[in-house]
Formats: C-alpha cells, structure tokens, sequence
C-alpha cells in the first residue's frame, strides 16, 4: 500500500517542481521536431509526414533520441538531422532510420552518425527489419575527421548494413533525395531499393566533383537519376512517382514478407493498470537528489495491479529488488533506496543470477551516488563485491532496461547497468543526473588536490583562488551532469516524462520480448553472498 499523503505540502511542491520540468521537456521536444531552418523541396513530404504515412494507420512511433545534437554544435541540429524509432508496419516492427533533409540538407555530423549506428544496433539485437528514408549530402565535411576514418564512423553503417542482412534482418532503402559518396552503399547494399523519380539520386560522386576530378560534365538525372540505376546499373528495384508511392512500396515489401512470429512465453497475461495513478510519481520526485527517492512507491506506480514481490526485503535495504510484471510480461526489478553497500551489491548479484536463471528481463531504475567509501568499507570488501554486482551486469544475455530517475553517479552507474553495459534501453527522467561524481564533492575533491599542491611546494594559500577553482568545477559539473548534456550526446535513448514510465518500458519489453531467443550460454550456480 501507499503511504504517499498527496495532500501535503511536500508533496505540492515536489509535484509543481517536476510538473515544470516536464513542461520544459515538452517545449523542447517541440521545438527539435519542428526540424532545421533549410528549405524543403516543395514535392517533398516532410520527414515526419513520411514516417507516419509508413506506419500502419493508429499505431504511434516509439521515436528514439530525439534530443541528439541539443546545444552541442554551433550550427542548428534538431534531433542530431535524422530521425529513428520503432514504428509498427503490418503489425511488424520496423527499426526506422530517416534523414531529415531540413538539417544542413541531412548531412551527417558525429552525432547523425552515432545516432544511425544505435539504431542499428537495437535493430541487430532485436532483429527488426531496418527501414532507410534516404536524403543526405551525405559527410558533414568541415567535421570529416570526426565521421570518417575510425571504426565506429561513416564506413560502420555498411558494415552493419551486411551483417544485419547477412543475418535475415531485412534492409529496405528508399532514396528521396541526395544519395552521394559513401551513402550511396545505403541503398546499394539494401536488399531492396526504390527511388523517387528525379527526386532521388545515388552517385559516388555528384556533377561538382565528377567534372573536377574527369572533367567529364553530366547532369544529376544521367549521373544517377532512376533511369540510369533502374536501367543500367540495377541499383534500383523499383520506382515511384513521389514520396507516398515510395513509402506505399516500402508497406508493400513488409507485408510480402514471411514472417514466423516467435511463440512469446505462455506466462504472459492480461495487463492490469497500477492501482495507483502513474501521474502522482511527479510529486515523488524530491528537490534535491541527495534527498532520495522512494523507490517502493515508484514501482507500485509502474508495474501491473501494483503488485511487487519483494526479494530478501531486510537485507541490503539500499537496494530493492524483486518480482512483478509490467504490461503482462514478468520482469526482476534492481531499484535504488541509496549509496550501495557490501550487503546490496550481493543482493543484486544473487538477484541477477536468478533472473539469468528464469529468462526474466531486468528492470533497472537508477538513484545512487555509487558504492559506499572509507576505510571500514573496504575492510569490509566493498570493492570485490561492488565487483561482483558489475560482473554479474555484465553477463545479463537477458533484456536490460535502464531507467534513470536520479542520480547516476560513479560505479553505481555501472553496477546499475549504464550505457557501458548494453542495456537494450536507457532513459532518462528531466531532472536525472549523470556524472563520476556530484558537482559538490567534484568541486571539493579539486579544491582539497590544489591546496595539498601548494602546501607541498611552500606555496601561500590563495583562498580566493581555491574558492575560484571549487566553484568553476562545481559549475561546470552541473551544467555537464544534465539530462539534457546526456541526451543530446547519445548517452541515453531519451528523456522522458516520468509519468509516461510505464508506458515506455512496455514498448521498450515488447520489442526485446517478442524477438528474444532462450540462451544457450554458460549458467553458472547461483551463490548465496
């Protein structure tokens, strides 16, 4: 049961706090969707419009990231220039990746690139079909060194292109506009291509470049129109009068496809809503993260009937752990009450091996500072056992889905499965905060580091000085710990509304969920620590 008394005063203020956050989320997210500050070609359908035209009539995009690129460059990139999410086609889920041509006419600026790439890899592990809505100029040239040359660069989304073919991950590519240089092996190496007819065009190199290095002088439509790849080249499997004809083709290839379903587990049943209201979680959420979060009234508010079957409640407390379903599907629950101690860390672990055990996706809904310091702790073996927690993170083949509500801060972010251990999914709440330290003890740890240099060199103690480099640090810890520093460099798949958490984590379950296959790797004993 809830002990939460909505009509307190604590409870207004935490909720009027939260409630704006929210609302500043939203205005944000607005704005990123209205796209860049380029001219569309009027024959064209904004990228938007073209994702919703492909997704089957009602259903709604599970859009991913869409804060990538927020305040990190000088020049504008709403969503990082391209859009990707999981729509619903044929009842089919597709892995969506669309260049929005709006965006510095969809070139790819690093985080275009690692934005591509993740969705990618969510399609590899889930084995979504990858859908390409083709419309680049391809490399963001005055940054080349950053998108090119290393593995994790331009060359990477062909290489993940073939393995997910090679794979039977189907890659379907429709060409809108400009398919130039390296992204021409987009749709090159699709396994089916269409293109707009003189809308759309693949070269390696367009007429500037052609006729600088051959001298050869060649309009765009006989370079690489749909004539020359639907007749010649045979790039091109199909051709379509406009944008709509090409995204109906692409509905068309879905539908076509066979398509055994795997058998979801018989233990899934009907969903039942929370008993309590999702939207009373913003008055959960204190002022300040050193405060906590009640993680207890959190789940009761996420998962199905509010039931939750709590795993070894009185031992290790700073960390809970437990049984429920969300959506109808049964999931291990790994919530933070706190710092993480010795006793916690085993707990988690052991937790861990069983839900590697029971084939159960893990649940993680992160608020710590990090593993508990000093020297009784380390006596007491904090490290090894911190160990423990991380190794058993690590080894998860199970579906992981990260939630951070608070704070992330140091190992626990580890422990906790952040970004480092492959969760299929990580979000994040407004007011979360990410970072190896909080800003306060950051700006003391560099402060304490500075006076020691000067006492050691015989120097005189500037007070003023040491103040200076405690507040500077402290700023700029804060200003990096943000949400919004994190979403907008892919650390996370998105900030969300709090009170939209069960939802997303349904979405998030489902497409793990129905593509998951049973392990077949090394179970070892579960330990009792």
């Amino acid at each position: 049961m809830s002990s939460i008394d909505i009509n307190s005063d604590k409870y207004k203020s935490y909720y009027k706090l939260n409630f704006e956050s929210v609302k500043e989320l939203q205005e944000r997210l607005q704005k990123v969707k209205l796209g860049g500050t380029g001219r569309l070609d009027p024959r064209k359908l904004p990228v938007r419009q073209k994702i919703t035209t492909l997704i089957d009539e009602g259903s709604s995009f599970f859009e991913l990231s869409a804060l990538a690129g927020y305040e990190l460059y000088d020049a504008y990139t709403p969503c990082g220039g391209i859009i990707t999410g999981i729509g619903l086609i044929h009842k089919r889920a597709c892995m969506i990746i669309a260049n929005d041509p709006t965006v510095k006419a969809g070139a790819y600026f690093p985080i275009t690139l690692k934005k591509h790439l993740r969705a990618q890899q969510i399609a590899l592990k889930n084995r979504l079909p990858c859908i390409y809505l083709v419309d680049s100029a391809g490399a963001y040239l005055p940054m080349q060194d950053e998108v090119f040359p290393d593995r994790d660069h331009f060359g990477r989304i062909f290489y993940n292109e073939a393995k997910l073919s090679s794979q039977g991950i189907v890659q379907i590519a429709s060409v809108h506009g400009l398919c130039t240089a390296g992204g021409a092996y987009i749709p090159a190496m699709a396994d089916h291509t269409i293109m707009v007819e003189k809308q759309g065009y693949i070269f390696l190199a367009g007429p500037p470049l052609v006729k600088e290095a051959t001298g050869e002088e060649v309009s765009a439509e006989d370079l690489g129109g749909t004539r020359t790849h639907a007749v010649y080249s045979g790039v091109c499997d199909y051709t379509a009068r406009d944008d709509r004809e090409a995204i109906l083709k692409i509905r068309d290839i879905i539908q076509n496809m066979s398509y055994d379903k795997p058998q979801v587990l018989a233990d899934i049943v009907p969903t039942q809503e929370p008993l309590f209201d999702t939207d009373e979680i913003l008055g959960l959420i204190p002022d300040e993260t050193a405060k906590g979060i009640d993680c207890l009234e959190i789940i009761q508010r996420i998962v199905d009937g509010s039931y939750f079957e709590e795993y070894r409640a009185s031992y290790g407390p700073e960390i809970v752990c437990g049984f429920s379903r969300i959506g109808g599907i049964p999931v291990g629950i790994i919530a933070n009450q706190g710092i993480i101690f010795s006793s916690s860390a085993l707990k988690a672990t052991n937790f861990m091996e069983l839900c590697q055990k029971q084939q159960l996706p893990v649940i993680f809904l992160q608020n710590t500072f990090g593993f508990m310091v000093g020297e009784q702790y380390e006596k007491g073996g904090i490290s090894k056992d911190g160990a423990k927690m991380v190794q058993a993170v690590s080894n998860l083949t199970v579906p992981k889905i990260t939630v951070i509500m608070g704070a992330s801060y140091g190992a626990g972010n580890y422990g906790m499965c952040g970004r480092s251990f492959e969760p299929d999914f990580l979000f994040m709440w407004p007011r979360a905060k990410i970072g190896v330290m909080g800003a306060t003890q950051a700006g003391g740890v560099m402060a304490s580091i500075k006076e020691a240099q000067l006492k050691k060199q015989g120097g005189v103690l500037d007070t003023k000085m040491i103040e200076k480099i405690r507040s500077d640090l402290i700023d700029q810890y804060k200003r990096q710990e943000s949400s919004y520093y994190s979403s907008a460099r892919l650390w996370d798949d998105g900030i969300i509304d709090p009170r939209d958490t069960r939802d997303v984590i349904i979405r998030s379950l489902a497409i793990c969920y129905e593509h998951r296959k049973e392990d077949q790797g090394y179970y070892s004993p579960v330990f009792r620590m």
